[in-house]
């Protein structure tokens, strides 16, 4: 399975669960506010979810934010810097996240140029 369709597979699953249970839209609308942008630009907000996701270990945020991160613009050394932010911060748990991370940007950015 393609990094693409693991997150197509992915928004699809979380669609059918709002679906049945609506009350978590409201956690959606409340990501949707924070993200907007004001003081931060999107390709920031997303580079640091990206951090975040790292940090905390979380397998598809690091897919969501890394996608996100790229269709804001992000390069690919911005990710890299990112990644190296998060492990500073982390530590080793975070350095093995980051090494997961790099592995999805690098699939992202192959199935990208095959499109």
């Amino acid at each position: 399975m393609t990094k693409t369709s693991e997150l197509s597979s992915f928004k699809q699953s979380l669609g059918e669960l709002i679906d049945e249970a609506p009350e978590l839209a409201q956690f959606t609308e409340f990501v949707e506010s924070a993200e907007a942008t004001a003081a931060l630009d999107h390709k920031t907000k997303e580079l640091l979810s990206l951090a975040v996701g790292v940090v905390t270990r979380c397998d598809h945020c690091i897919l969501w934010h890394t996608d996100a991160a790229l269709e804001a613009g992000a390069s690919h050394d911005e990710i890299i810097d990112t990644l190296k932010v998060a492990v500073v911060m982390g530590g080793g748990p975070a350095m093995t996240y980051a090494v997961a991370a790099y592995e999805t940007l690098l699939a992202l950015e192959a199935e990208r140029e095959s499109e």
